[in-house]
C-alpha cells in the first residue's frame, strides 16, 4: 500500500474552475456594483430585477462570501466584494470590448489584417497593382501579400485569401473562379524567322523549348487538347526556370517555345513582341480561382477585398486568346508559303 506521501497530488486547474464559474452572475455583480443598484443594473442589462438578485446570490455562494451590504434605501460593496470588484472589472472591459471589436468588424467599416497568397506571376502582374487601389478605399485595412508558386494551406498558414491556377483539392475551401485561364505556346518573331514554329504537338519534339519546374521539384507539363482528348507532354528542354517571369524574357530573347498563361503574355502578344502557335491544340480552360475558408462568419475585410478583387480583376484585359488565336493563324498561313512573321 502507497504511502499519503506518494500519492499524486491534486493539481488545481484554473481554467477548469473558470469554466464552471458562473459568468452571468460575474456580469450582473459588474452591473450592479457599476450601478450601485439591483434594478438599474436590471435595466442595463434588460432583464428582471430578480434574474439579476438571482445571479448574484448564486455566485456569492461559489465564492463562499458575501459580496454586498443590502439594505432598503442602498446597496454597497463589502471589503471583499470591493476586492473582487477590482480584480474582476478589467477582465470584463476586455470582454466588452472585444465584442464591440467583433461587431466592428461586421457591422463597421472594413479594418484588421488580411494575408493573401498569389503565385510569382499572378501576384505581381495582377493582383499587386491592385492593392493600392483596394487600401484607399478601405485604409483600415493592412494586407500582407505573400509570393509562392506551390499549394498554400489556407488553415495552417492563415492565409486569408489565396489566388490559384486551378481549384484548390479541399473541401473546406470555396474557389470562384475570376478569370478564364489558358496555357499558350509563343515564341519570339526572333526565333520564329530562324527556326519556325510547330505545326503540331508532335513537332515540338525538334525545337528549343523553355520548361518550368515546380516547387515540388517536378517539371511542369505541357497540357494540349489534341482531337479532342486531353494530352500532356514534357518537351525536351534547352532551358528550364524556377521562375514563370524568367521563363518569360527568355522567351522574348528568342531562346525558344515556351508554354504559359494568358495573363502573363498578354502584353507581349499585343506588342507583337510574341506570336502563337499550335493554335489547333489550345487546351481546355483551367480558370484561375480565389479561394478562401468556407467561414459564414466572415469578417467584413475578406468580403471587401474578395468582392473588389472579383471586379477590377474581371475589369481587366487578360484574356488574350483572341490575340493569341490572331498571331498563331498568321504564323500558320505565313508558313504554309514558306514566310516566316516578324509580328502579329
Amino acid at each position: 500500500m502507497k504511502a499519503i506521501s506518494d500519492m499524486p497530488s491534486v493539481v488545481r486547474d484554473p481554467l477548469g474552475e473558470c469554466f464552471s464559474a458562473n459568468y452571468p452572475g460575474v456580469v450582473a455583480f459588474i452591473a450592479v456594483a457599476g450601478e450601485g443598484s439591483f434594478s438599474r443594473a436590471a435595466d442595463r442589462l434588460g432583464i428582471g430585477r430578480s434574474a439579476v438578485s438571482r445571479s448574484v446570490q448564486k455566485l456569492e455562494r461559489q465564492l463562499g462570501t458575501r459580496l454586498f451590504l443590502r439594505t432598503t434605501r442602498s446597496t454597497s460593496l463589502t471589503s471583499e466584494g470591493r476586492l473582487f470588484y477590482e480584480a474582476c472589472r478589467p477582465g470584463v472591459e476586455r470582454i466588452t470590448q472585444a465584442m464591440e471589436e467583433m461587431r466592428d468588424l461586421r457591422e463597421g467599416p472594413p479594418r484588421g489584417q488580411l494575408r493573401i497568397s498569389a503565385s510569382h506571376a499572378f501576384g505581381r502582374s495582377v493582383v499587386a497593382p491592385l492593392i493600392g487601389g483596394f487600401r484607399a478605399r478601405h485604409p483600415g485595412v493592412a494586407v500582407e501579400l505573400l509570393l509562392h508558386d506551390g499549394v498554400p494551406d489556407l488553415a495552417a498558414d492563415r492565409i486569408d485569401v489565396a489566388f490559384r491556377d486551378g481549384t484548390l483539392e479541399d473541401s473546406q475551401v470555396i474557389a470562384r473562379q475570376v478569370i478564364p485561364m489558358r496555357m499558350l505556346v509563343c515564341a519570339s518573331p526572333e526565333y520564329a524567322r530562324r527556326h519556325g514554329l510547330p505545326r503540331n504537338v508532335d513537332a515540338l519534339a525538334s525545337h528549343a523549348c523553355i520548361t518550368l519546374r515546380l516547387p515540388n521539384g517536378r517539371m511542369r507539363e505541357w497540357d494540349f487538347r489534341v482531337d479532342g482528348h486531353a494530352r500532356s507532354i514534357l518537351p525536351e528542354s534547352t532551358l528550364i526556370f524556377s521562375d514563370a517571369e524568367l521563363a518569360l524574357r527568355a522567351a522574348l530573347d528568342g531562346h525558344g517555345l515556351v508554354q504559359l498563361p494568358a495573363y502573363l503574355v498578354g502584353d507581349a502578344l499585343r506588342s507583337g513582341a510574341l506570336l502563337g502557335c499550335l493554335y489547333s491544340s489550345v487546351p481546355d480552360d483551367r480558370g484561375h480561382y480565389l479561394c478562401y475558408l468556407d467561414r459564414r462568419q466572415q469578417p467584413k475585410r475578406i468580403r471587401a477585398f474578395i468582392d473588389y478583387m472579383t471586379a477590377h480583376i474581371r475589369g481587366l484585359d487578360l484574356d488574350v486568346t483572341g490575340q493569341w488565336a490572331k498571331t498563331a493563324q498568321a504564323a500558320n498561313a505565313a508558313q504554309a508559303h514558306e514566310e516566316v512573321p516578324v509580328a502579329a
